[in-house]
């Protein structure tokens, strides 16, 4: 059974994360793919800290589904080939720098020329103009840009830090998997035909960041109430063997979170027993206090199940080891290993979404540097004579 987006040609350009990752999303839900890399070593992820057999573990996590043909589009003809990709494709992605694209004939303007109603998707660092539009920018520098590194203070150890995953990268990827869906929506009711896309890096991590991230600047001006936001508590509980995150919101959890520790009194405590008390400072700093020590007297195993008994929202600090293995992540079926003809045995999540009808799949493990030249170049009518041809030129390997 096909997935939700079976029909759709998407020609992907773009390199790293942030472009190749929004086009995984929709190749596994069904979309075809056709990724075009440079000659050479092709996308940057393809040379990884983790390599074997052709491929890179950083590539392979977000280019699965997808065909690989090789193209110098410095060349004339490696451009008049990606133009009859693009002349029947519904979806173009790059992730150029801004300028790059108009620079090859590979805008939105001379795009949409031999097709209307292409949806062309743009991901940029800064966006197309502005004072930083010109710098090059990976993950960690829009995190500092944006607040993500200001708030990664652990409270004992309060100096700034970045978050330890790409996390603009791929929200930056969500977005732009989000947005190129919802422009085909828009083609398909008719409401827009074909239309050009921005996703900028810095807006997308930012956008991502503010609910949560920007709490304390949202109400402009003094606020009737000022109590700690999700940064300043989020912790850590060291217990008598090792770590648990719990997270108490309701009066029913922190109850329950006070009997697992053993101290069913401090529920009619004066200073504890409602919302009102604990928020006071010298309450709030005071029961925080006793809670740590109350936690670090308890094994971590028999802590988590005593909360979780009353209903308190509690887990452990896995490792990557103890993840693979945790129950709830094998219940779900939430990874799977394949076997690549080069690489060996990989390991890859499954696809989230879980749609009744249109189920998404894994039709195809992450391709080889221009694995699919010669195949795609005969679908558009370049028989093995011609590719020979653009072989010598160096058009394509």
């Amino acid at each position: 059974m096909a997935g939700p987006l079976a029909g759709i040609k998407i020609v992907d350009c773009s390199q790293i994360v942030s472009g190749p990752f929004a086009v995984m999303i929709l190749a596994d839900q069904g979309a075809e793919v056709i990724k075009v890399e440079p000659p050479g070593y092709g996308d940057l992820m393809r040379v990884g800290p983790y390599y074997r057999g052709g491929l890179a573990a950083f590539f392979t996590n977000v280019n699965r589904n997808k065909r690989c043909i090789v193209l110098d589009l410095t060349k004339l003809e490696g451009r008049e080939i990606l133009l009859k990709l693009v002349a029947d494709a519904d979806v173009f992605v790059q992730n150029w720098r801004p300028g790059a694209a108009e620079r090859l004939g590979l805008g939105w303007e001379d795009l949409r020329k031999i097709n209307p109603r292409l949806i062309y998707c743009s991901v940029s660092g800064y966006g197309p103009t502005g004072p930083y539009s010109d710098r090059r920018v990976y993950d960690p520098i829009i995190q500092g840009i944006t607040g993500h590194v200001a708030i990664q203070k652990n409270p004992d150890v309060p100096i700034p830090d970045l978050v330890r995953n790409i996390v603009a990268d791929k929200s930056t990827s969500w977005t732009a998997a989000q947005a190129i869906t919802a422009a085909l929506f828009a083609r398909l009711r008719g409401t827009a035909g074909g239309q050009h896309i921005q996703v900028p890096m810095i807006d997308a991590s930012l956008f991502f960041f503010w609910p949560d991230g920007m709490m304390k600047h949202t109400l402009v001006g003094e606020a009737e109430r000022q109590l700690p936001v999700l940064y300043d508590i989020y912790r850590i509980y060291q217990t008598a063997d090792g770590y648990l995150i719990y997270f108490t919101a309701s009066e029913s959890e922190f109850h329950g979170l006070f009997r697992a520790l053993g101290k069913p009194e401090w529920c009619t405590d004066p200073r504890f027993a409602t919302p009102q008390e604990r928020s006071k400072a010298e309450n709030r700093e005071l029961l925080g206090g006793m809670i740590l020590e109350e936690i670090a007297k308890w094994p971590t195993r028999e802590l988590i199940a005593r909360m979780a008994a009353e209903q308190v929202p509690v887990g452990p600090v896995n490792s990557i080891e103890e993840m693979l293995v945790d129950p709830q992540i094998v219940h779900n079926d939430s990874w799977f290993e394949a076997e690549h003809p080069s690489a060996g045995k990989l390991r890859m999540p499954r696809p989230v979404a879980r749609f009744s009808e249109t189920p998404q799949e894994v039709r195809r493990l992450p391709p080889l540097h221009g694995e699919h030249t010669a195949e795609v170049l005969r679908e558009l009518g370049i028989d093995d004579g011609a590719q020979a041809k653009l072989r010598a030129e160096g058009v394509i390997p």
